[in-house]
């Protein structure tokens, strides 16, 4: 129900937006025939909607649509049928029917007053339903009186027919229940018959004997003593007319009562809604006399004489009295339809006075008097007094005074006396009174005169009882007090002068001469009452009364310390300290005249001067005790006085009196924190000891007198000038300043003795600022006025921060700095009071910012206050900089440096960077024109001030900074000011931020965080690459983005002047040819003023455009999200726009609806995080500066929805949270083969691209914290909760590489906003903080749990920034202070919620069970360190590869202990961290061992990752056949690559092993597996099991290609031993004989359609490799031919076919004329050139693709050579490296045979030098044009990709015989090296090894790559760069390559034939080494092969022997 009735709040806002939530919730409600039904039953939730629905028209007074009116209507109708209980839900009880009713119609009773229709309709059904229940018998009569009852409360409109019949049907119930006699006997009825209707009253007599209906005036005479001794003398007997007795109404049953009082309510609301008939009002008149008659007689009934007691007889009178109340109301309500003019009116009015007083007394005197309903029926009854009062033009004044007086008097005697009544009735009276007196001033002001004055003769009245008992005495008094107190509260409500004029003089005369003229209550009220009566602000009684008060004040200090005060009463001492001073104080506070309150503070001022003069003269007294009660006063009257204003010198004199008094009678608040000793308080007048001590110890305190002194004080300093009496001298006359205080006049002391401690008491209060011996020129009186001077500014400045009182015209807050200031300015110092006043200052600002740092923590409104304060204090301390005084210049500049470190947010306060940069060429004061070297001195300040200023906003927060001084540009445009002039144009442009190296801040500055750095950009608003280096010019690009903000602002303006023009025209047309109607219906709707029945007007302007905007910003949203490209410039400009609208709309009078404002607001926030691209987000970063920078009050909405649109990116796992696998990069392109894992497609979008948007977006959010982190707590936890939601879960992250910097940047801002906790803003969230860090550190760790992986963005700068973001985090972490925790941690184990820091064997939110937080939290963060630094480390190499010397690492040498304590640590975080640990050092054995034991001991826990394998699965645990073995059956799938190991001879074949291997594989698609095919091959050498037998033949069955693979690779196996060698092993013979057998059970295996496929396949390729054998009979020159005639026989069977190198390679024919046959030794290769096209590209698309045919040559040592280079172009591929390398296809298809493919477009070398003598050079640029043109620097850079890809290849592979003819350059010139016949460790001329160069580098192709010659162009440096990052990337796989060549080497090819190939293949990898060591190392391997004499010679062998080209 809830949720319901807030929804309905909403809508009815704004119901027009909402209509299909209205529909829907009129829908719940139950259908119009069912409740018409007869018999329905309504539901629970049907009930809420039916009252949601009445609610929102109660709410809503302009909806058109009828329908919910229509519903209300419905459910009125069958409210008869609602009267069984069946028609409610089960078990509804009748407490809820009741308040449903009662709910329910009080919203129909509110609508029916907006909507008139909806008011007729009811009116016509009230009458039926009302009458249904009062006439119902057969339902529920409790559910009917409840109907009644709520009824009686909410009656909705009747027409008048039915209102007369309902008067009628109700008077008949009431008046069978009046009595026709007083005797009991003459009642009749039984208790059966009340149940015959909900109301009906049946138990006593039927009618009234009274006929006429007329009340008799004179039937009760109304006598009241003034002392009401006597009123009832027989409370037991009813006098009068009625004498109805106890036993009368003991026979009313409380049940008919109830129902009689509903009656009279449903009467009397009738009466309210409708005219009813003459003769039925007189009825009703007759029945209320009854009511009204029998009040006293039941009020008279003693409580003994009741039958009934306790809580039977309480709920009897409470029932019995509210019938009465219900009668009083009624009775009224009949009186006012009456003709006021009639003589029977009159008399009516007359008799109902009589009763009504009558009543009232009786009220006053019962003994029910305190129960809360008889307060209520006696507020009624005087209420109907008062109403009778303003009747008849007023003619019945006179009348009502006579009655009234009396009734007055009487609860005056009585009001005090009822402590538990609160004063109800007496408060009734007041009320009633002033109403009465108010009116009837008008009419007959000589009656109230004589009203007024009757009642004050009370108060003169002489106690003359002196025979009475004491109680009696006492009466008297009580009825004065009370009618004094009446009396004023009369004044004060009335407010009239003419009244006030005729109590004051009673009172003054009573105060003067009568019996208050003596201490005592009587006089203690008078002075109450006369202060109050002077508040009022008639200048007549103020002046008389304020002096009396004062007269009064200074006579009884007069009479303090003689003789008498000893004897005066203690009334005597409460008038001089509390009734004096709190009239005064109540004087203060009520006076609102101007010239009054100027007057009246004189007159304290006076007062209090004289008070402290005659402290001072008397002996052994006090005068805290004297002054201190008037402070409160002072500090009220003070409270308005502007202190900077010019004010004359006496009353300044007067300030300085007071401040000298509270100065030296210690009344000041203490002013250091550290107080001496605790001394109670005293207000005593006998503390009078020497008033040095008494100051000195107000300095230190504690404070000794009444703290209400004390927060007086610091009121009244926030309302006291300077004291500063004169311009010309500083200080008084000596002898002024001795009349105030001349200690040496007594006390014996001595003028030097005082003037000692005085001065040691000055200096206390300046902290010691001020060495006593200091201020030995100063005296004694000087030092108490310094002290005076001390105590005002530091508690001027203590009070609120030093923000002084402005006067009643003033908006601007003003600093108190403008006082404090003055002092400095006095001409002709002496230098010790120079001194002190600087102490002086100095000591006030400590305290300004001590309670600047208090209010850290405040947010709201308290948090505005702070700002504000700070920002008034900054801005007068940049103006001071301009005074004429240079010390008061130094001082300002010390101050504003001292309060910008302490509080940064100054930095970008707009109005502090206003003062600034106009200040620096305001035009100087008129009488300084003069002085050019003051005005150039002052300018220079200003200069090098505003240049410091923005440098240093610059460096901690440049986006904001930027946005600021953008808008200082526009605002100058606006201006239309000459800003910026030259002075700011020359201090502007010398400030630069970017990338680049700069000057002015270096270290931990925020600027120098690259996501900020690049927000920054951003934010500058120029159009860069922000993955590039830039540099941005502060001052051009503020003023390109300031116009381009300027001219989108003037754009929305001119558009809204426009539109508002042409609507003017359209309403003024309007208005002449339409009728007028209600006006400003267009601006309540504008401003959502609701509700108002107005038609709809149109749209604003504003709402058009703010519209227009949404649906523009939502279509680009759309877009981005059906995966379309967004226009930078298109985008931008739109939110631009947009952003100006919004702007516009703030500082506009016609503010937009907050839904559309809001929705806006929200698109520009939202929607560069749905599209997500650096340009995307960099117009948001642009645009959300724009609005904080121009609008700080939209800072936190801004920020909130930031952080929700941040919040839905890791929901949608976007950019930095993409944490499916496909978005992790390199581990992710390279599965299964070298990285675990199924293969996963590859992201739609590029994930690089949006997690650079989460950078842009990131450094933004780092620049908002920097700005609020200080004044913010809201978005500081706004930013917490962004944080707490991004480390909430670690494996949210993406762990794509380039995320690296981006995830350390967002760990950086955590530690940032936890570290606040110790800077106070944040010490309430000090727990949550924590827990925070924890989570944090977690997620730090949680980066490392995968392997370190590198990423190549082609962009260095982006690199560099990845590394400069983790510096960032390392150095913040080393920056960190170690101890922090431990010191927080003794203090928290004594505090709630310590269990969760510091408890041993507890558990932690966060790391789970441990045994110290404090010890393990220092191990995880040197782990974190540790790593981090690492990783920044490797980052450095990546980004500055050819750094070749190689920079100290700021990492410690760790030692044994150290390494164990590493792995330990990650492991107990998360093993995976561990594992990561050994593959970022894998040769450290320690490291190994431990991990080892980690992995044994824990080998349950860590079953699912792959990485753990080499740590269990070893060769010595297969050789003892480990139990950890029998884990393998459960461990999760490794890549191919970490298989392979496992098949290799060292492993034995273990069956665990080879089964885990197998289901590895069988994990994997065979075709994912095919490229590993020969290494499978050799595991069948130790496949004694038949396991890997057994998956080649499966994996055969599952895919055709496989098993082809398959079986050309088990064809190309078989071979015969080599002559010359000895025979080959058993295992080997073994080995071959099993290979033809698996052929055949593949074949065997095929299905039909796989056999079919297989044929054809291969004997199509068998034919054309047999060409060859026809050949070789033929001569030379016809085996061009040859081959044409056997290629046209060849016929394509099937589309099917493929080419068996390339089985993504459809063959759709083959080109018969294509045929070359090759040279050869021996056979006769071919070159046949095949028609294809892709299998899954277009089969239209034919492509030629050529392949060679050999013929007895073995293609296995090709097949390995490529399978190394395929490996390391997926590596440089998925890391993003641009090298090409080209690893055509090769396959052995039978015994010395093979298929090559043919590299397309290429030509040797070799045959390029037959066609020219230049070199690589000359021949480039021949075939590509001139250096420098872009085809020739293409085809260099292709070249450089290509040699560096080739290097890494090479440096590994080690090919040789590298001469011309085996190496290819393409038409694109790249490189492709051919022909590994030569690769590890074998060489050409019987292994001589004479290309000594790891790899190729010859004189022409250096020509290319290097044009300096001496290795130092940029050409030369982006090789080597390629080289070593490409020689990184191979590294991380090292083990996967080697696996690979591994698993061949017991299959005869040549290169395995000497040394130890794998050995030294693993030693040029340099796994030893680190990245630099690893870098360096390649740089040199570059440096050695350039140009290498070595390789000149192979090539010139090659040439002599060979005939190839050089």
């Amino acid at each position: 129900m809830e949720a319901l009735t807030e929804l309905c709040d909403l809508i009815a806002q704004n119901p027009s937006q909402f209509p299909d939530k209205i529909a829907w919730i009129c829908n719940r409600c139950p259908p119009s025939e069912s409740l018409l039904s007869g018999s329905p039953r309504i539901s629970r939730p049907q009930l809420n909607a039916i009252l949601v629905t009445a609610r929102f028209i109660s709410k809503c007074g302009n909806y058109n649509d009828i329908r919910p009116r229509t519903i209300a209507l419905d459910f009125i109708r069958a409210i008869p049928a609602s009267f069984d209980q069946s028609f409610w839900p089960n078990s509804f009880s009748s407490a809820s029917i009741a308040s449903f009713y009662e709910e329910f119609f009080g919203y129909v009773c509110k609508a029916t007053e907006y909507y008139p229709d909806f008011k007729s309709d009811v009116a016509r059904v009230t009458g039926d339903i009302v009458f249904a229940a009062v006439n119902d018998r057969f339902g529920d009569l409790g559910i009917s009186r409840a109907f009644l009852s709520a009824l009686s409360e909410n009656f909705p409109p009747v027409v008048p027919l039915d209102a007369n019949k309902l008067v009628s049907s109700l008077l008949d119930g009431i008046e069978f229940a009046l009595p026709i006699s007083s005797s009991p006997k003459g009642m009749m009825g039984s208790n059966s018959s009340s149940q015959s209707s909900p109301i009906s009253v049946s138990n006593v007599a039927a009618s009234s004997s009274s006929s006429g209906g007329v009340d008799d005036a004179n039937s009760k005479a109304i006598v009241v003593n003034g002392a009401g001794s006597h009123a009832w003398a027989t409370m037991g007997t009813p006098t009068g007319g009625d004498r109805r007795g106890v036993a009368y109404f003991e026979e009313e049953l409380v049940e008919n009562l109830e129902k009689q009082e509903i009656a009279v309510k449903l009467i009397s609301h009738i009466l309210d809604k409708s005219q009813v008939d003459p003769n039925l009002l007189e009825r009703v008149h007759a029945i209320t006399k009854d009511q009204l008659k029998s009040i006293s007689s039941f009020l008279k009934i003693r409580k003994r004489d009741w039958t009934e007691q306790g809580s039977l007889l309480k709920a009897r009178i409470n029932t019995k009295l509210s019938v009465y109340k219900a009668a009083v109301k009624l009775k009224i309500t009949g009186l006012s339809s009456l003709d006021s003019d009639g003589k029977l009116s009159k008399k009516l009015l007359i008799g109902a006075l009589a009763l009504l007083v009558e009543a009232a007394e009786a009220c006053v005197y019962s003994v029910w008097r305190k129960l809360r309903i008889c307060e209520d029926l006696f507020s009624s009854l005087l209420d109907g007094i008062s109403k009778i009062a303003v009747t008849r033009e007023g003619h019945l004044l006179r009348v009502l005074f006579i009655r009234f007086k009396p009734l007055v008097q009487t609860t005056c005697a009585q009001a005090d006396t009822w402590a538990s009544s609160q004063g109800a009735m007496f408060d009734s009276v007041l009320k009633a009174s002033c109403k009465i007196i108010e009116y009837g001033w008008t009419k007959d002001p000589h009656a109230v005169d004589t009203f007024i004055k009757g009642l004050a003769t009370s108060i003169r009245k002489h106690n003359d009882y002196e025979e009475e008992d004491v109680k009696e005495k006492q009466a008297v008094p009580l009825l004065q007090l009370n009618v004094i107190k009446l009396l004023a509260e009369l004044n004060v409500q009335v407010k009239k002068a003419e009244v006030v004029d005729i109590i004051l003089p009673l009172f003054i005369e009573s105060l003067e001469e009568g019996d208050a003229s003596t201490p005592g209550l009587l006089r203690l009220r008078l002075l109450d009452a006369v202060s109050c009566i002077a508040s009022l602000g008639f200048e007549k009684s103020y002046r008389e009364a304020v002096v009396l008060m004062i007269r009064s004040y200074l006579s009884k200090l007069s009479s303090i310390g003689s003789g008498e005060s000893k004897t005066l009463p203690r009334e005597a001492n409460t008038e001089r300290v509390e009734t004096l001073p709190a009239g005064f104080e109540s004087i203060a506070r009520g006076l609102t005249n101007a010239k009054l309150r100027v007057d009246f503070r004189h007159r304290l001022l006076s007062l209090c001067s004289d008070v402290g003069l005659a402290a001072e003269s008397k002996s052994g007294s006090s005068g805290a005790d004297f002054l201190g009660p008037l402070l409160p006063a002072v500090a009220e009257i003070c409270s308005d006085f502007d202190p900077t204003v010019d004010i004359e010198p006496s009353l300044l004199k007067l300030f300085r009196n007071l401040w000298f008094y509270i100065a030296l009678f210690g009344l000041a608040p203490p002013v250091l924190k550290s107080p001496t000793s605790v001394k109670p308080n005293s207000t005593t007048l006998n503390n009078g000891g020497n008033t040095s001590v008494v100051a000195l110890q107000a300095v230190g305190g504690p404070y000794m007198w009444n703290p209400q002194w004390s927060s007086a004080v610091q009121r009244i300093s926030q309302g006291t000038p300077p004291l500063v009496v004169s311009s010309v001298k500083w200080l008084e006359d000596e002898l002024e300043l001795n009349a105030l205080h001349n200690p040496g006049s007594r006390r014996g002391s001595g003028n030097e003795k005082a003037a000692v401690s005085q001065r040691t008491t000055l200096s206390a209060s300046l902290g010691g600022r001020v060495e006593v011996g200091a201020m030995s020129t100063i005296s004694g009186v000087k030092a108490t006025y310094l002290l005076a001077v001390a105590f005002l500014e530091i508690i001027r400045f203590s009070s609120n921060g030093g923000i002084l009182n402005c006067g009643p015209n003033s908006t601007a807050s003003r600093s108190a700095f403008s006082c404090v200031f003055e002092y400095l300015k006095s001409p002709n110092l002496m230098p010790a009071v120079l001194q002190c006043l600087m102490a002086i200052v100095h000591r006030a600002f400590e305290t300004s910012l001590s309670w600047l740092e208090a209010q850290i923590c405040e947010t709201g409104d308290a948090a505005e206050v702070r700002e504000s304060t700070l920002d008034v204090h900054a801005c007068f301390l940049i103006k001071s900089l301009s005074v004429r005084e240079e010390h008061i210049r130094d001082l300002s500049i010390n101050l504003l440096s001292q309060l910008r470190e302490r509080f940064p947010q100054i930095l970008w306060k707009s109005s502090c960077l206003d003062c600034l940069l106009f200040s620096v060429n305001n035009n100087p004061p008129s009488g300084l024109v003069n002085d050019p070297s003051f005005i150039s001195s002052v300018r220079s300040l200003y200069q090098k001030v505003v240049r410091e200023w923005i440098i240093i906003s610059l460096s901690y927060a440049p986006c904001t900074s930027q946005g600021l001084l953008q808008e200082q540009l526009c605002k100058a445009n606006t201006w239309q000011k000459a800003q910026p002039t030259t002075d700011v144009v020359s201090l502007l442009s010398e400030i630069r931020i970017g990338t680049g190296k700069i000057d002015y801040w270096t270290g931990t500055k925020t600027a120098n965080i690259p996501a900020v750095m690049a927000s920054a950009a951003a934010a500058s608003g120029g159009n860069l690459k922000l993955l590039e280096a830039f540099n941005i010019e502060v001052l051009s690009t503020a003023i390109v983005s300031a116009t381009v903000k300027c001219n989108h602002a003037g754009e929305i303006a001119g558009m809204t002047r426009l539109y508002e023009n042409m609507e003017s025209v359209d309403d003024d047309s309007e208005v002449a040819s339409s009728a007028p109607g209600p006006g400003g219906g267009l601006s309540r709707l504008i401003t959502g003023s609701f509700p108002q029945p107005t038609p709809p007007k149109k749209q604003s302007f504003s709402e058009i455009l703010l519209n227009k905007f949404v649906r523009l910003l939502q279509k680009f949203v759309s877009t981005a999200e059906k995966g379309g490209n967004i226009e930078k410039s298109s985008f931008r400009e739109t939110c631009s726009q947009a952003t100006a609208l919004l702007l516009s709309n703030l500082a506009s009078d016609k503010k937009p609806t907050a839904e559309s404002f809001s929705q806006l607001l929200r698109l520009l926030c939202w929607c560069p995080a749905y599209i997500s691209t650096p340009d995307a987000m960099e117009t948001g970063v642009f645009i959300w500066t724009w609005l904080v920078s121009a609008a700080p009050q939209l800072g936190s909405l801004v920020l909130a929805e930031l952080v929700d649109a941040w919040l839905w990116t890791i929901d949608t796992k976007r950019g930095l949270f993409a944490s499916e696998v496909r978005f992790f990069g390199p581990a992710a392109k390279l599965r299964p083969q070298l990285a675990p894992g199924e293969p996963e497609a590859p992201p739609e979008k590029d994930p690089v691209q949006e997690i650079l948007a989460h950078r842009l977006w990131l450094g933004f959010f780092i620049d908002r914290f920097e700005v609020v982190r200080h004044n913010s707590v809201e978005q500081l936890l706004l930013l917490g909760r962004m944080l707490q939601g991004t480390t909430k879960s670690p494996w949210r992250f993406s762990r794509h590489p380039t995320a690296t910097g981006t995830f350390f940047t967002v760990m950086l801002l955590g530690l940032k906003l936890c570290s606040c906790q110790y800077q106070g803003n944040l010490h309430k969230f000090k727990l949550g903080l924590q827990l925070l860090e924890d989570r944090i550190y977690r997620a730090s760790l949680g980066w490392f749990c995968h392997q370190p992986e590198w990423y190549e963005t082609n962009n260095g700068n982006f690199a560099l920034s990845e590394a400069q973001s983790v510096h960032a985090f390392v150095q913040f972490l080393l920056n960190q202070r170690m101890d922090v925790y431990q010191n927080d941690l003794k203090v928290q184990g004594q505090e709630n919620g310590s269990a969760l820091l510091n408890m041993k064997d507890s558990y932690h939110p966060v790391w789970g069970s441990m045994e110290n937080n404090a010890v393990g939290r220092e191990k995880r963060k040197l782990l974190l360190l540790m790593l981090c630094q690492h990783e920044a480390e490797r980052l450095d190499v990546w980004a500055q590869p050819i750094r070749a010397k190689e920079s100290p690492s700021s990492r410690p040498k760790n030692n044994s202990e150290k390494w164990i304590e590493y792995a330990r640590t990650a492991f107990a975080i998360d093993p995976r961290i561990a594992f990561s640990l050994g593959a970022r050092f894998p040769t450290n054995s320690l490291l190994k061992v431990e991990l080892t034991q980690l992995v044994q001991s824990h080998i349950l826990e860590i079953r699912m990752i792959p990485e753990a394998l080499p740590y269990f699965v070893t060769p010595k645990a297969v050789d003892e056949d480990s139990p950890l073995l029998q884990q393998l059956t459960h461990w999760a799938a490794c890549s191919i690559t970490q298989a392979l190991e496992y098949f290799t001879p060292v492993y034995k074949g273990h069956p665990r092993v080879m089964a885990y291997i197998l289901r590895v594989l069988e994990s994997y698609p065979p075709s994912r597996v095919t490229f590993f095919m020969p290494q499978l091959i050799q595991a069948l050498r130790y496949d004694d099991e038949k396991l890997v037998e057994g998956y080649l033949i499966r994996a055969a069955q599952r895919n055709d290609v496989f098993s082809h693979i398959l079986i050309w690779h088990l064809q190309g196996e078989t071979c015969a031993a080599e002559q010359g060698k000895e025979a080959v092993s058993a295992k080997t013979s073994a080995f071959l004989a099993l290979l033809p057998l698996v052929r055949e059970h593949i074949i065997v295996g095929f299905n039909p359609k796989a056999r079919d496929i297989f044929r054809r396949e291969f004997d199509f390729f068998e034919k054309v490799t047999s060409i060859s054998g026809v050949l070789y009979p033929l001569p030379k020159e016809e085996r061009r031919a040859g081959i044409r005639r056997e290629l046209e026989k060849i016929q394509l069977d099937g589309d099917d076919l493929y080419l068996p190198t390339a089985p993504n390679k459809l063959v759709k024919g083959i080109q018969v004329n294509s045929g070359i046959p090759l040279q050869s030794a021996a056979k006769v290769p071919i070159m046949i050139t095949f028609d294809v096209a892709d299998r899954d590209g277009d089969p239209n698309d034919i492509k030629p693709q050529a392949c060679i045919f050999k013929v007895g040559d073995d293609c296995r040592q090709d097949v390995l050579a490529l399978q190394v280079i395929s490996l390391l172009k997926d590596i440089f591929q998925a890391v993003g490296l641009d090298l090409y390398l080209y690893p055509y296809g090769v396959l052995p298809t039978d015994p010395e045979r093979g298929i090559i493919e043919v590299v397309p477009n290429t030509r040797s070398r070799s045959q390029m030098g037959e066609t020219t003598d230049g070199g690589l050079y000359e021949i480039f640029q021949q075939d590509f044009g001139a250096v420098g043109s872009p085809n020739f620097e293409a085809a260099r850079h292709n070249f450089i990709i290509s040699s560096a890809g080739y290097a890494v290849a090479s440096l590994l592979l080690q090919p040789k015989d590298r001469h011309n003819g085996n190496l290819l350059f393409d038409n694109a010139g790249r490189l492709v090296h051919i022909d590994f016949g030569f690769i590890l460790e074998t060489s050409p001329g019987g292994n001589m090894r004479f290309e000594s160069a790891h790899f190729k580098l010859s004189h022409d192709m250096t020509q290319l790559l290097d044009p300096s010659g001496a290795m130092k162009s940029e050409t030369w440096f982006l090789f080597v760069s390629l080289c070593v990052k490409g020689y990184l990337a191979a590294r991380r796989y090292m083990d996967g390559i080697i696996n690979t060549v591994l698993m061949m080497v017991e299959s005869g090819l040549p290169c395995f034939s000497r040394g130890d190939p794998i050995g030294n293949l693993r030693k040029r990898f340099n796994p030893e080494m680190s990245e630099r060591q690893a870098a360096n190392f390649m740089i040199r391997t570059c440096a050695d092969a350039y140009d290498k004499w070595s390789t000149a010679g192979y090539d010139l062998i090659q040439y002599l022997q060979q005939g190839i080209e050089k």
